[in-house]
């Protein structure tokens, strides 16, 4: 019963999060357009409910330079100031409340991860995906990209094992505080955060 509340009142909050943030939508799209070209918005496949793929949609905060053979050149090269900004101010996460909208995503869960990595869990990471992921989650106000790979995923399985509304409540409230602390956005020595491969 509470995951079919948590739903209906995600979408309900989501429609409304779209209405009041749609200037801010719209005035991002543009400095996108303008500081890093065309496309706007940056879409990959994540991983979601029960193992489903989907299209996840955030606005690009990096440019796609290559190299001279045509090889993207490290993210921290690609990464430029308004993009450090998107990321800081969480902006470029907005399009996702699209995803929510259409039952890809929640507003709080674990974070839809690459499809790649798929193959390299255990059997108890795996369940991260008995429920939805999210926008924000237990893992992003506990550490965010400061934490090894091993401690988001206990901090994901803690979340489905112990979900309940005021739990996804106190996320919110401190994804707010996080936001604005602009807390835990890199991982020290990396631009974003180092890729999972099954051990770390």
């Amino acid at each position: 019963m509470q995951q079919k509340i948590k739903r209906v009142t995600e979408f309900t909050l989501a429609f409304i999060a779209l209405i009041i943030f749609s200037p801010i939508l719209l005035i991002v799209g543009v400095g996108v357009r303008i500081k890093l070209g065309s496309p706007i918005f940056f879409r990959q496949s994540r991983v979601g409910l029960n193992g489903e793929i989907f299209e996840m949609v955030k606005f690009r905060t990096m440019k796609d330079a290559c190299d001279a053979e045509g090889n993207l050149l490290p993210d921290e090269e690609r990464l430029t100031a308004f993009g450090i900004f998107l990321r800081k101010s969480s902006l470029d996460e907005l399009p996702e409340l699209w995803n929510v909208l259409k039952g890809d995503m929640s507003l709080v869960g674990p974070r839809p991860l690459l499809v790649e990595y798929l193959p390299l869990y255990s059997e108890e990471q795996m369940k991260r995906h008995n429920v939805r992921p999210g926008i924000t989650g237990y893992a992003q106000v506990n550490g965010r990209n400061n934490i090894s790979w091993t401690k988001k995923f206990e901090l994901d399985v803690y979340y489905v094992e112990n979900f309940s509304l005021w739990l996804d409540i106190k996320i919110l409230f401190q994804t707010v505080a996080k936001v604005l602390g602009q807390a835990d956005i890199n991982q020290e020595g990396n631009a974003t955060v180092e890729r999972f491969n099954g051990m770390n």
